[in-house]
């Protein structure tokens, strides 16, 4: 399996916004993600736009991670085995093995991207927006200008 070509800090940045949002919603990990050093977005199925409130405890989440300079690694699980503890509906057909990035004990996904070895390499992050149109939340983020 190739590997997707997204800057490290970006892509992973999108890890810890797309986990939290998925645990605070129960909504699983975005269906869609652009990632951009600039500016990045996921889209969720989900039914409503998120609260400032929620959008304020996300961002918090988010740079309690990068701060904690949680270390990024990866394994390699057998298909069957990241079946039962991961959605592997993104997987192209015919795969064997599947690589699982892990952000300290606080996120783990697969995926086959380019990572930071830390999350202290992560300037920190700002939610920009969310909305919601026909059951599709969309939420932007970029870094923070120091």
């Amino acid at each position: 399996m190739g590997e997707k070509n997204y800057d490290p800090i970006a892509h992973t940045a999108e890890h810890l916004v797309n986990g939290t949002i998925a645990r605070l919603l129960g909504c699983g990990r975005a269906f869609s993600t652009h990632i951009e050093k600039k500016k990045s977005k996921c889209d969720f199925h989900f039914s409503r736009n998120l609260t400032p409130e929620e959008l304020e405890w996300i961002e918090q989440q988010v740079n309690e991670q990068i701060a904690a300079g949680l270390k990024v690694h990866d394994e390699i699980l057998s298909v069957e085995e990241a079946a039962t503890r991961y959605s592997l509906s993104r997987l192209p057909e015919g795969e064997e093995t599947v690589r699982i990035v892990h952000i300290g004990d606080y996120d783990a996904c697969p995926c086959i991207g380019q990572h930071v070895a830390s999350t202290s390499e992560i300037p920190p992050v700002t939610l920009i927006s969310s909305d919601c149109n026909d059951g599709i939340l969309r939420v932007r983020f970029k870094f923070k200008k120091n």
